[in-house]
């Protein structure tokens, strides 16, 4: 719901900031691993409860993630990268609910497993559009520059950022913002599917031979 508006603000300083790692030759696919293994230090510096520590990795993974996509517009986009930047993200992004759920197993292990739970369904409404809609052919009127296709719902990247963000600075609250969150995740989900299906119901094939 967000993300239409928070790239506007951030596009601008990726872009610059993006020739830098271009100068030095550094490839879009090199600051994406670069990025997620850093993101992988949220895992133990949360586990172990050092939230506002976990909290920058979180940042400077996201930071990475939004680099690697500018870099990749300067130096062209590879269906590769977009793999390789989508799959590494679902990780990131189950990884920190599970993180918290090594911090405090009786307070938030059943939050945590519904949060990852609604995960799976964002994301594989998410994900087996995008695959429909290449194979079709439909272009993506709102992400141009994106490698898969991005149907919309409430809780897109930024909404996810900031209830990351919600959980390390109040994480004596992280199964009420789980719940939560997890809920809206599962209206995206709903509203996904049924915008999806009726998008390819009424979409005819498209011939590619031609």
């Amino acid at each position: 719901m967000l993300d239409r508006y928070s790239i506007v603000v951030i596009r601008w300083p990726l872009k610059q900031a993006a020739k830098i790692p271009d100068k030095i030759g550094l490839t879009a696919n090199q600051v994406t691993v670069s990025g997620f293994l850093i993101g992988l230090l949220a895992l133990p510096t949360i586990a172990y409860e050092y939230y506002w520590l976990g909290l920058l990795f979180i940042a400077l993974n996201r930071i990475f993630d939004g680099l690697d996509g500018a870099l990749a517009r300067r130096q062209g986009i590879t269906d590769a990268g977009g793999f390789l930047d989508i799959t590494l993200d679902f990780l990131f992004y189950s990884m920190i609910p599970f993180a918290f759920a090594l911090a405090n197993p009786e307070q938030n292990a059943v939050a945590a497993t519904f949060l990852v739970f609604s995960f799976m369904g964002t994301g594989s409404s998410f994900l087996a559009f995008a695959i429909m809609a290449s194979k079709r052919n439909i272009e993506n009127p709102v992400y141009q520059s994106k490698s898969l296709y991005y149907i919309g719902g409430l809780t897109e990247g930024t909404e996810t950022i900031a209830c990351f963000v919600l959980f390390c600075l109040f994480p004596g609250y992280f199964a009420e913002i789980a719940w939560t969150f997890g809920a809206l995740c599962w209206v995206t989900t709903a509203t996904r599917i049924w915008a999806g299906y009726q998008t390819l119901k009424e979409e005819p094939p498209q011939d590619n031979a031609g």
